[in-house]
């Protein structure tokens, strides 16, 4: 069966390099890594800054309450009103290595990733994910993992899913009433590197990946059902917008973390028209 190449447009310019979309009060929410800035676009293209984050790399979701989480730099933060940034739990105990990935389940519990290394000079080794209580409390949950990157939750809070870049799969978990994990299984082997994540409304899964230039919706078991490439590197995805079936993908010219250091700022934001709409949600 052919699988549909999806046409992209371009929504927003002048990024260094997002990550960590959300689709969240009717605007999109990029973690722009290079500048260090939480930025916000409309379906028009118009953009404002919210706030300086100084952590990278630093990663978002939303509470069910309407606050805004914020992990990075060993540290969850919320965002308060009048856009502050106030502490909410310390994940330093658990890691002194990078924090990645936040994702927050309907229950309002918080999992936050960590690479378990010094990224990208460091001996490569597994990590981690963590969770977070809404008393600020901080547990780990699950180890082993290959580069932990994106992370989604389904609608009814009972399975986490994580994307593992240097395993090439996406990693299931059942999630415990008291938010461990268990249960540990494939989601799907993937032909590639997969970064961040995003569940659609009929279970499959779209994953962005950095080297291969593209982000996949593939089902349960890793068959592919859709693809969208770009001439850059993909780093995440979110499904939004009005009905739900935009898919915004956040990509760059990928030159290694020292690219960072001094920006080209080719950083954009892609949108695709996606066959289904985001899961409940996500």
């Amino acid at each position: 069966m052919t699988v549909p190449v999806l046409e992209t447009e371009t929504l927003l310019t002048g990024l260094v390099m997002g990550e960590s979309p959300r689709w969240w009060n009717d605007r999109l929410w990029v973690c722009d890594w290079g500048a260090r800035e939480l930025v916000t676009v409309d379906v028009a293209g118009a953009r404002e800054t919210v706030l300086p984050v100084d952590a990278l790399p630093f990663c978002i979701d939303p509470l069910p309450d309407g606050r805004l989480l914020v992990s990075g730099g060993g540290r969850v933060l919320v965002m308060a009103p009048h856009r502050r940034l106030e502490p909410y739990a310390d994940l330093s105990p658990l890691s002194d290595k990078p924090w990645n990935e936040i994702v927050v389940s309907p229950r309002g519990q918080a999992y936050v990733n960590n690479i378990g290394f010094d990224f990208p000079h460091g001996q490569v080794t597994t990590g981690i994910i963590a969770l977070v209580t809404a008393d600020g409390g901080a547990r780990q949950v699950a180890d082993g993992l290959e580069f932990p990157n994106g992370m989604a939750i389904t609608p009814d809070g009972e399975t986490l899913i994580v994307a593992e870049s240097y395993g090439r799969r996406l990693t299931a978990f059942d999630v415990l009433p008291d938010g461990g994990l268990a249960g540990r299984r494939t989601w799907a082997e993937v032909n590639g590197h997969p970064d961040g994540i995003c569940l659609d409304a009929e279970g499959a899964l779209w994953y962005a990946d950095v080297p291969g230039r593209c982000c996949v919706r593939v089902a349960e078991g890793g068959r592919v059902l859709a693809r969208v490439e770009a001439d850059r590197g993909c780093f995440s995805c979110v499904l939004g917008g009005p009905d739900g079936t935009t898919l915004f993908i956040v990509a760059a010219d990928w030159r290694g973390p020292e690219g960072m250091a001094q920006p080209a700022r080719s950083g954009v934001v892609l949108t695709a028209q996606a066959p289904v709409p985001a899961a409940a949600g996500n």
